[in-house]
């Protein structure tokens, strides 16, 4: 006996459990603004150590970049982020995980048609699509700064 799409909506409705909105929302919250409160420490720490400002912002990036890459290939970043949810996604966290995730997984393949090939993945279309935006808004500030 085959089912209707109706009737499949229904059997999943009825085998996922609700989604707690509200304490999902305060634990991205909260996660997010501890990675933000992570990288304000890490500038604070370089500032002390007598860096400049381009150097402090450079350092505090590569800085969350690698551990979110470390811990991503431990496994430990996954842990967070089940629990965290959209908290980890804070753009530089997510970004590194995006492009470490997809290499684990396909390692085994090489490091040429496994790891090159598949690294951007889930990042490569954000850094293709933030590119091409950010070039049409430079040709329209070009163009309306003409006149």
């Amino acid at each position: 006996m085959a089912t209707t799409g109706k009737e499949y909506s229904e059997m999943a409705k009825n085998a996922s459990p609700p989604s707690p909105k509200l304490k999902d929302c305060i634990k991205a919250f909260l996660f997010g603004g501890l990675i933000c409160t992570i990288g304000q420490g890490l500038m604070y720490l370089y500032e002390k150590a007598g860096l400049n400002e381009d150097e402090i912002k450079t350092l505090t990036s590569v800085t969350l970049i690698v551990l979110t890459a470390i811990l991503t290939g431990v496994g430990v970043f996954d842990n967070i982020a089940k629990h965290a949810g959209a908290g980890t996604l804070v753009p530089i966290t997510g970004f590194a995980n995006s492009v470490v995730s997809p290499a684990l997984e396909f390692k085994t393949e090489g490091f040429v048609l496994g790891v090159g090939a598949n690294m951007f993945k889930i990042a490569g279309p954000v850094i293709v699509y933030g590119t091409v935006a950010s070039m049409v808004y430079g040709i329209i500030y070009w163009v309306t700064t003409l006149f």
